[in-house]
């Protein structure tokens, strides 16, 4: 607060203080001004009078101007009317009376002069009301002239009140129709009632008062018209009654006197977008008005000014020293009640000054916000001198006229400069409806809820990708938050966890921990390693030089867009390496390949998206060899630097071509969009045709991806599209050219389907087409290929292109590729069951299959393809029935080509065990010799349960075990006697070792002669038949567990 008394007393130094009169919106249920920013927040459609006065002309009461207002009440205060110099008046013969018919009729009839508005200028006029006559000795009642006056409505000719109107008031000060100095003609006191100087309506509230002027000008004869109107008008948002424009006393900064240096300084700063500086700011600045800072209000800083009674003596303090020196108190605070009973003697006689009542305009201590948030000059004055100006702000594109404003001004007028370096302009966020979101309306959905459905990135992300950063209005739609969550976070989410999933794969089935160190980073020789590293290059290039220049505007939609590229093309095209079915070394190319780009990214939206950057992190650093880490504290992706440019990994060669094939397969799958033909089924052949050899070299270069992504066996590239009797044709869009060109629409629809297929080209390639004299363009035709009957491929053959490259699919049926299709669909359906039971690519789990009815196609189809569905599943694929032991982890019944399609997952990895011809563990066999003589034979098992690294010996012929529930391995084997002849097992010492081989001692176990464990083993069953016999173990619930 001491601050802004400082930045005040400068001001008032420099004479930039005034004390004047202002209109302003003004509330008259609260008895306070409001702001041009408060003014607006309530505007509401009302029925107003509407009337028409005359005004008849000293040097001729016969001739009368007419106005018209839509607020009577002002009229008592007319002091003067205002007409466009540049427009054309009529005199009008006729009785008054008749006037009302005027816009009616036909005005040559009635017409006897016209002329320029500015012949009317000086013309004195009759005053309307006897209260204020004698201002016409000083010039009033006489007729001005502004550009202000409008022809939309009314008559042209506009009353002046100008202690009711801001453009009156200017008007009648330019004119000198007033003073700036002079006691107001202001007859309406705070609450909005008349004074006594309207005798007429004295005490009476303006709005009732209208229908009584009204009737007092209709018995003088000066009433022309009266009617009602319907408009806007603005409402105080406090107390939800009408507003009015009135004059206030108010304390004023010189403003107007240095427009062209706030021009100059504006020059200075780099605006974002930078129309905002040239139109909406520069425009306002040009028009900029001296400034009134003062409110009547209680809460806020106080005006530091001390006054006699008559305003004659004024003592202006900057400083709690300076209040304390010439009051003689203690001054510990600056707020109302802490100083108002101050006062300070006159130096003139005057006996002793009071303080001012208003408080500053709270934009004038917003405008003081660079030096007040630091108390300069008090405090922190090298901290302050070496931070200003600022080097950027952000704010609202209503600012224009506030904060931005004010800072501008007030930086002006005390250091001569701009207070800001930078600035970026928002735009404003509207309710879906277009309208202000209002809390009285709740037009708009819970921010908490926002946040608590979709995250706080997801909105931030929304906001920040919107119309928004570019100075525009954004309509919020909730939709739009889920979509981001939907179209960017779930895709670049589910790439992060691909990720994860496999460096765990990795470690489990290859015992390799997978390590990324970005300063040895492996140079892949796969060309769609090098695509995407290439382009997190020139993305990373892309987003230093466009957030360097604070364009939010453009660098959010390429990491939009980047989110896409990496999900859609470089994980989709790349799964099988990342999951290691091209060898290790392949896979941990493509996994380096993966980290670098996540890693890169999550550097690159940690600013736009902070929390789900975090998230990630904190599980990627651990795959980060700690040696590589340069920050001194890498404990959040908010602690590291954004990452470098390496400008050697840029090939735009390698960009291009992955580009060409994206839109070749983009087309392709157009195609089969609309023949139906989901990508699942395998189609013979696609055919690109570009006219760029070398485009073709870059696209048969991707060639394995082509025919992955679009399924299909062999990739055909011409330069000659009429080798495959190609032709375009055109049909017009009949709703959008019916209704323009209307009667000529049939002539110019024959003539669209007579152009030529090489006109056409000549179409796609310009945009535009000229048909019988009109220019068409590409929304109005919508163009199609045929193929020449006598070219044999109408029926083979369907086509789509864009304007680069011509893509031509095969789409004639083979029973084969069908076949191919369903396995594809039951694939399909095993993997979106399996995402639904959460499972992930590590689990072990097995899946049993029935069709109904039996031996139907489906039946045969996945008989015929198991190895196919095997090798994309990863897991075994077994007919009915489910085991009745096998845990069950989720199960669906499904329709598939007419039959109906069971599916069961189970836990665990249910393939049919090879048999065993031998002990399940590695074992030895011994031969015990003393004194060269045998005294036995022996076995010695060197591990068990199978993979044990632990040497278990069990002296007891031999018995193969598979536990259906073990804890430490699968495949056991117990020695029935050992050494040859000795140590027998019985059935209790049977069920003992198995126990004790599984680490299942305390558990209750029973054995089984089948692996559906139907076929108990009998107690009484003799150890000796079971000798190189498989039994399996089933081990009992505990009471817990039952």
């Amino acid at each position: 607060m001491e601050t802004v008394w400082w930045v005040f007393k400068q001001l008032y130094d420099k004479g930039l203080v005034y004390r004047g009169v202002k209109v302003m919106p003004f509330s008259t249920a609260c008895n306070t001004p409001l702001s041009n920013f408060e003014a607006n927040q309530n505007y509401k459609d009302v029925q107003d009078p509407s009337v028409i006065v005359s005004f008849p002309l000293v040097e001729n009461e016969e001739v009368a101007l007419i106005a018209w207002t839509t607020t009577p009440w002002t009229l008592p205060s007319n002091l003067a009317l205002c007409v466009n110099p540049e427009f054309i008046y009529i005199k009008v013969k006729g009785e008054r009376q008749s006037l009302t018919q005027v816009l009616d009729i036909d005005i040559d009839v009635l017409c006897a002069f016209r002329f320029p508005g500015k012949t009317l200028k000086g013309k004195k006029y009759k005053p309307l009301f006897p209260y204020f006559a004698k201002c016409g000795e000083k010039g009033a009642f006489q007729v001005l002239t502004d550009n202000y006056v409008k022809e939309e409505d009314g008559t042209g000719v506009v009353h002046q009140a100008p202690y009711f109107g801001a453009d009156d008031y200017r008007v009648c000060t330019e004119f000198n129709i007033i003073r700036r100095d002079q006691a107001p003609i202001c007859p309406v006191d705070a609450s909005g009632c008349f004074t006594s100087e309207v005798t007429d309506f004295a005490g009476q509230y303006v709005k009732d008062a209208d229908k009584n002027i009204i009737k007092w000008l209709k018995e003088k004869g000066r009433l022309v018209n009266a009617s009602s109107f319907k408009h806007n008008y603005p409402f105080c948002w406090r107390s939800d009654t009408p507003l009015i424009y009135k004059a206030v006393p108010s304390w004023f900064v010189r403003v107007e006197h240095m427009v062209e240096k706030l021009l100059d300084n504006n020059d200075k700063c780099y605006w974002v977008p930078e129309f905002v500086r040239e139109k909406r700011f520069g425009n306002w600045l040009r028009d900029a008005r001296d400034w009134a800072i003062s409110r009547n209000r209680y809460w806020g800083t106080p005006i530091p000014l001390w006054v006699s009674d008559d305003f004659e003596e004024v003592v202006c303090v900057g400083s709690m020293a300076e209040l304390e020196e010439l009051t003689g108190v203690k001054v510990t605070d600056l707020h109302r009640e802490s100083i108002d009973n101050l006062t300070i003697p006159s130096r003139c006689g005057k006996g002793v000054l009071r303080r001012l009542t208003e408080v500053f305009d709270c934009w004038f201590e917003s405008g003081s916000m660079p030096y007040a948030q630091v108390h300069y000059p008090f405090e922190n004055r090298k901290e302050f001198e070496d931070t200003f100006p600022a080097d950027f702000i952000a704010e609202g594109i209503d600012q224009t006229r506030g904060w931005f404003y004010t800072l501008l001004v007030l930086s002006t007028a005390l250091f001569g400069k701009p207070p800001f370096k930078n600035v970026i302009v928002n735009g404003l966020v509207l309710a879906s409806d277009g309208q202000k979101m209002s809390k009285r309306k709740k037009n708009y959905p819970d921010p908490g809820l926002i946040v608590q459905n979709y995250g706080a990135d997801a909105l931030r992300l929304y906001l920040i990708n919107s119309p928004v950063v570019r100075a525009e209005n954004l309509r919020f739609k909730e939709e739009g938050v889920r979509d981001v969550l939907k179209d960017v976070f779930l895709p670049w989410y589910n790439a992060y966890r691909f990720l994860v999933q496999n460096v765990q794969r990795l470690q489990k089935e290859d015992d390799i921990k997978f390590l990324y160190n970005e300063n040895t980073p492996k140079q892949s020789d796969n060309i769609m390693d090098k695509w995407i590293q290439s382009f997190t290059q020139s993305l990373i290039q892309f987003f230093k030089a466009e957030m360097e220049a604070y364009h939010l505007y453009t660098v959010v939609p390429r990491l939009v867009k980047f989110v896409d590229m990496l999900t859609n093309w470089y994980v989709r095209t790349n799964r099988r390496r990342l999951k290691g079915e091209s060898g290790i070394e392949d896979c941990l190319w493509a996994m380096e390949t993966l980290f670098s780009v996540l890693f890169s990214m999550c550097r690159l939206m940690a600013p736009f998206t902070p929390f789900i950057t975090e998230m990630m992190y904190q599980n990627l650093r651990h795959l980060i060899d700690p040696a590589s880490v340069e920050e001194k504290d890498a404990t959040s992706i908010h602690y590291l630097m954004l990452p470098q440019v390496r400008e050697s990994v840029i090939d735009k060669r390698i960009e291009s071509a992955v580009s060409q094939m994206q839109s070749v397969i983009e087309l392709g799958r157009v195609i089969r969009d609309r023949k139906t033909l989901p990508v699942k089924y395998p189609l013979k052949e696609v055919v690109v045709i570009h006219q760029d050899p070398e485009a073709l070299k870059d696209i048969q270069s991707l060639q394995k991806y082509i025919l992955e992504e679009l399924n299909v066996r062999q990739l055909t590239l011409s330069t000659d599209k009429d080798k495959y009797g190609i032709r375009l044709r055109a049909e017009p869009d009949h709703m959008v050219l019916g209704k323009r060109l209307k009667g000529a629409f049939k002539a110019v629809t024959a003539s669209i389907k007579e152009l030529t297929s090489e006109q056409l080209e000549a179409f796609q390639k310009t945009g535009s087409i000229v048909v019988d004299g009109h220019e068409l363009h590409e929304d109005d035709l919508r163009l199609m290929y045929t193929f020449d009957q006598s070219s044999g491929s109408a029926t083979q053959y369907e086509a789509h292109s864009d304007a680069q490259v011509l893509v031509l699919l095969d789409v004639s049926p083979d029973q084969s590729m069908l076949d191919e299709g369903v396995a594809r669909e039951v694939i399909n359906r095993i993997q979106k069951l399996r995402k639904k039971g959460h499972l992930v690519p590590s689990d072990e789990i097995t899946v049993y299959y029935r069709c109904q009815p039996d031996g139907e196609y489906l039946d045969s189809v996945i008989q015929a393809h198991t190895d196919f569905i095997l090798a994309t599943t990863k897991a075994p694929l077994l007919p009915f029935p489910v085991p009745k032991t096998a845990s069950v982890i989720i199960e669906e019944k499904t329709q598939l080509k007419g039959s109906d399609l069971e599916l069961t997952i189970v836990k665990g990895s249910s393939a049919p065990r090879a048999p065993l011809n031998g002990p399940a563990c590695a074992y030895v066999n011994l031969r015990v010799k003393v004194n060269n003589k045998e005294q036995g034979k022996g076995v010695v098992l060197l591990e068990n349960p199978k993979g044990s690294k632990v040497c278990l010996i069990h002296f007891s012929s031999t018995l193969f075990l598979s536990p259906a529930e073990c804890q430490t391995g699968e495949v056991g084997t117990l020695l029935l006697v050992n050494p040859v002849g000795q140590n027998g097992l019985d059935f209790s010492g049977l069920l003992s070792e198995a126990a004790k081989v599984f680490g299942l001692r305390s558990r209750r176990l029973k054995l089984y002669l089948d692996q559906d464990l139907t076929q108990e083993l009998p107690a009484d069953s003799t150890v000796k038949s079971l000798d190189t016999k498989t039994l399996f173990v089933r081990v009992l619930p505990t009471t817990a567990e039952a």
